[in-house]
């Protein structure tokens, strides 16, 4: 267990403290096909009123996504991305309270988003697919998430996993996050994930939750996204996305002891009350050590 540093990321219409507690980050997936099982098929309305229950559920942010970046999937045209997305933002703005934050590799997607009303951009591809979103970033003043992918969705399984993965996560991230920074994104508005599940092996991903203290050293605030992931339903047999919840409880707290600030899940009521619990945990900690 670590002592979490606090951070302070600055949205457009509000400031979130990082590290007092852990944030929930809800994921809408307006896909089709989504690895989780939980993809809104392409209706709005639907995505709408699942963002809202979200938001009563606990969540601090919601994460909205209009590409699915699972395991053999092919990338989307941002015009197709933008279709999916953009009514469902139209649809939320002034109804929910919470920050968006729009998951997209696209700057034309970001930068539409932003419009519309998204507050945080998340890359998956951590500036590799379009480093403009560093600039969008920039312009919109809006704090950005890289996220460690080894290769891409359509091969990241099939492809060989890295020797080194707790390296080559941290040497990526580091690159991804200078690169940030050179196109004029301050450091404070930057939040790092190494990506668990995005071309890792099944024992890397417990490798990098275990080592997340590491990553730690870089100086930026984390944000693990575990939540029904495969090398849980390895782990307990082969159960289906939709059965993973107790497997992702225990996954989120073990990313939260190891010093996640944000946690990125489907499941939103029940993270909360897991996160609750290992919050306390750490806090504990903190005062048995006379920090807090």
């Amino acid at each position: 267990m670590i002592t979490r540093k606090i951070f302070h990321l600055r949205l457009p219409s509000r400031t979130l403290l990082l590290g007092e507690r852990t944030l929930l980050m809800g994921v809408v997936n307006v896909t089709p096909d989504s690895f989780s099982g939980d993809g809104v098929h392409l209706d709005a309305e639907a995505a709408a009123a699942r963002a809202l229950e979200m938001q009563r559920g606990g969540a601090d942010i919601l994460d909205l996504g209009g590409e699915s970046t699972r395991p053999g999937a092919d990338w989307l045209a941002a015009e197709e991305e933008l279709r999916r997305v953009i009514p469902v933002l139209k649809l939320l703005r002034g109804r929910l309270k919470i920050p968006i934050s729009i998951d997209t590799n696209k700057s034309a997607v970001a930068e539409a988003a932003a419009e519309a009303g998204a507050e945080i951009i998340n890359d998956v591809t951590a500036l590799r697919r379009d480093p403009r979103i560093a600039e969008v970033a920039r312009r919109r003043k809006l704090p950005l998430i890289l996220m460690h992918m080894r290769g891409e969705p359509r091969t990241m399984q099939t492809q060989p996993f890295a020797r080194d993965a707790m390296r080559e996560v941290t040497q990526a991230l580091k690159e991804a996050a200078n690169a940030a920074i050179r196109a004029g994104v301050p450091k404070s508005q930057l939040v790092l994930d190494p990506g668990i599940g995005f071309g890792k092996s099944f024992a890397q991903n417990y490798e990098l939750i275990v080592r997340l203290p590491e990553l730690a050293r870089l100086g930026f605030p984390l944000l693990l996204g575990p939540s029904r992931k495969g090398f849980i339903g390895r782990t307990l047999g082969g159960v289906p996305e939709s059965e993973r919840a107790f497997g992702t409880a225990a996954a989120v707290t073990a990313c939260i002891l190891q010093g996640a600030h944000i946690v990125r899940v489907h499941d939103v009521c029940e993270m909360a009350q897991v996160a609750r619990v290992a919050d306390m945990l750490v806090s504990k900690e903190l005062r048995r050590r006379g920090i807090g």
